[in-house]
């Protein structure tokens, strides 16, 4: 049980392959089965241990499960080596066929049919059923194996050699990143043309970015939201054969509105779960509590995600947009005043 509303499966599938705390760094995600397709262009990249939570409310068990089966048989080898699923679903909506999951995942797949996510309504859409996307991250975050981890989306796929570049920075700068002051390790994010490929490495990306097949992550959608501190800076500086910190940031105006991903661990604030990923505004919360803490946001010079190919725009939707304005107050009112009571008032931190 999860506070009220859902029950969580832990490790319902983990991956085949365990890890020590310090031997890797966990990318923790999440969605529902039709994003499990992502999966199979993440781990060839990431290498490393993946937690995804996987939210299969009702009708969507079963699916859910074919998806997860289908994918370790018939995928790319790495998905069932290196992915760990954990099962959400809310305490009122209780799958009725949970017995027949150990036969699904047995049972032997037809790799020639299509894959069940494909061309599949699930039953969170057909019954418009909001998405706890706060429940999920905190569930694939908290089931990690390793020490550091990497919250983030499934459809942002990471550079090369990220896990490797990381922890040889760490050891390399020990005395100085592991001293006491809060601090995690922040992504550059970015999206591509539908036509083209994410690029591995930084100079490619910058290339792309000339060129205009790349742009700045929801450049349409909400550009604030993303910028980060020297962002014209890092674009244009050269990719080095070494990872190292760029530039130390900070979540004060104007990047109030920054939502960054970025490498952590579990000592960082949590996603505050009464948020849904339709409301919008979901990490403005825990960006506010870091600025509270006075995180510093250390971006990274050669590390970035990009985003599945297709650049974002705004799409009207009045349903969404009721959702939106509702949890805007409540994130605005309600949550700044716990949190300010929690950790204290700073000047430099607003949420608006």
């Amino acid at each position: 049980m999860r506070g009220t509303r859902f029950w969580v499966m832990y490790n319902f599938v983990p991956g085949d392959r365990r890890f020590n705390c310090d031997e890797s760094v966990t990318y923790t995600t999440h969605g529902d089965f039709t994003f499990v397709d992502n999966l199979e262009p993440l781990v060839r990249r990431w290498r490393g241990p993946v937690s995804f939570g996987l939210y299969a409310p009702g009708d969507d068990f079963l699916p859910s499960v074919e998806a997860v089966a289908f994918l370790r048989q018939c995928g790319d080898p790495l998905v069932a080596e290196l992915v760990s699923f954990h099962v959400i679903y809310d305490v009122d909506k209780v799958p009725v066929n949970v017995t027949d999951a150990d036969e699904v995942l047995s049972r032997r797949q037809d790799c020639s049919r299509p894959p069940p996510w494909r061309g599949t309504v699930s039953f969170r859409k057909a019954k418009r059923l909001t998405y706890p996307v706060n429940v999920a991250r905190n569930v694939a975050r908290e089931t990690a194996m390793t020490h550091f981890v990497l919250p983030s989306d499934v459809e942002l796929y990471p550079s090369a050699h990220l896990v490797e570049q990381f922890l040889a920075m760490v050891w390399r700068n020990e005395k100085v990143l592991c001293q006491p002051r809060p601090k995690v390790f922040v992504l550059s994010i970015f999206e591509v043309n539908e036509t083209m490929s994410p690029p591995h490495y930084k100079d490619h990306l910058t290339a792309m970015l000339k060129n205009g097949s790349a742009v700045p992550f929801h450049k349409r959608m909400c550009a604030s939201c993303h910028t980060i501190p020297k962002a014209k800076e890092w674009t244009f500086s050269k990719e080095t054969k070494q990872l190292d910190v760029f530039h130390v940031g900070k979540r004060h105006a104007p990047f109030d509105k920054w939502e960054p991903i970025y490498i952590c661990t579990n000592d960082e604030p949590g996603y505050d779960e009464r948020l849904t990923w339709e409301g919008k505004m979901d990490k403005m919360g825990q960006g506010y509590a870091m600025c509270l803490l006075d995180y510093d946001f250390m971006i990274l010079n050669n590390a970035f995600l990009v985003h599945k190919p297709g650049i974002k725009s705004y799409k009207p939707d009045k349903w969404r947009d009721t959702l939106v304005a509702k949890q805007r107050r409540f994130v605005i009112n309600a949550a700044r005043l716990e949190l300010d009571r929690i950790y204290g008032q700073r000047k430099q931190c607003v949420l608006k």
